[in-house]
């Protein structure tokens, strides 16, 4: 019976251990080195179940990620028949989100379909179009959605009921690298809601404006799905990259930065762009792309 257990154990720590692919965990610790503030990193190689983490199960701040979260709360109204995808809506001016955002362009009492709200929150990231799904879906049926579906950490902190204290900590919304790169991995595998809802969900993620970070080190022609999230001292970016030799997803998560500018050149966008060029070329090892001179001045996005 000894024998057995202690078996059974080493079989266990072997497959977890084999799991983990140390030299990717290096490198990735390496290009972390002397950055000015903290970061959560996590990885997997979906063909072949590799993973490599950094801080992966630590709490971050979602920013502007957790409208993902909103569109499969949206899309679980619709999948129920409570909504409609083409549904109109009457916009007002109470619903404006201080900004430069499209929808907050719009004048009171104009219509839009819900499909294009949709599109906005996460194509272009509006929070104006954010802030009104997050009212129709509900911020305690977003969390009863996310709870349900096993997530544990990632939550709408904004008007959720008991999260006062959690909106003070992280803002809108918590979640953790890993739990980031499983909601997207459930929208690529067809289970987020249903394979019809997470299909209509990975083309609007397939469609983003702001990829001037680490989209922009993945090659035009390859597919990726993704959301970026902004805060003074929160830079973040979620992407799963359909690549030639199979996909992969990674969450790098950064929180309480000391370089603060909303600048290019910012650190952690520096280094979400560094981690980016460095997965990309290290499951693509024959990789002859890259970013053409001169496309600097096509990334200024405002």
């Amino acid at each position: 019976m000894k024998y057995k257990l202690l078996t059974v154990i080493f079989f266990i720590t072997s497959t977890a251990f084999a799991q983990t692919d140390v030299k990717l965990t290096v490198k990735l610790q390496d290009a972390i080195k002397g950055f000015n503030g903290q970061v959560g990193i996590y990885v997997q190689n979906l063909k072949t179940g590799k993973t490599a983490a950094i801080n992966a199960d630590t709490l971050f701040p979602t920013a502007s990620m957790i409208k993902v979260s909103i569109q499969c709360a949206l899309m679980d109204k619709i999948e129920k028949g409570e909504m409609q995808y083409n549904q109109k809506l009457v916009y007002r001016d109470s619903l404006l989100y201080k900004g430069e955002d499209i929808l907050g362009s719009f004048k009171d009492k104009d219509t839009i379909e819900v499909s294009k709200v949709a599109l906005l929150m996460i194509t272009m990231s509006d929070n104006t179009a954010s802030v009104w799904l997050q009212k129709l879906a509900g911020s305690d049926y977003i969390n009863n959605w996310l709870e349900t579906n096993g997530f544990k950490i990632m939550r709408d902190n904004s008007h959720a009921t008991g999260r006062e204290a959690m909106h003070e900590k992280y803002g809108w919304g918590v979640t953790t690298p890993y739990e980031m790169c499983r909601l997207f991995k459930m929208i690529r595998s067809g289970q987020a809601v249903s394979p019809a809802a997470s299909e209509r969900m990975y083309r609007n993620m397939g469609r983003i404006f702001w990829d001037d970070k680490a989209i922009s080190q993945i090659p035009p022609y390859v597919q990726t799905a993704s959301k970026q999230g902004a805060l003074n001292e929160s830079k973040s970016e979620t992407v799963l990259v359909n690549a030639p030799h199979g996909d992969y997803v990674f969450s790098i998560i950064t929180n309480h930065n000391k370089d603060q500018r909303w600048v290019e050149d910012n650190e952690a966008n520096l280094l979400i762009r560094k981690v980016s060029v460095l997965l990309y070329n290290y499951f693509e090892p024959d990789n002859k792309w890259k970013p053409a001179e001169g496309i600097e001045k096509f990334m200024k996005d405002e």
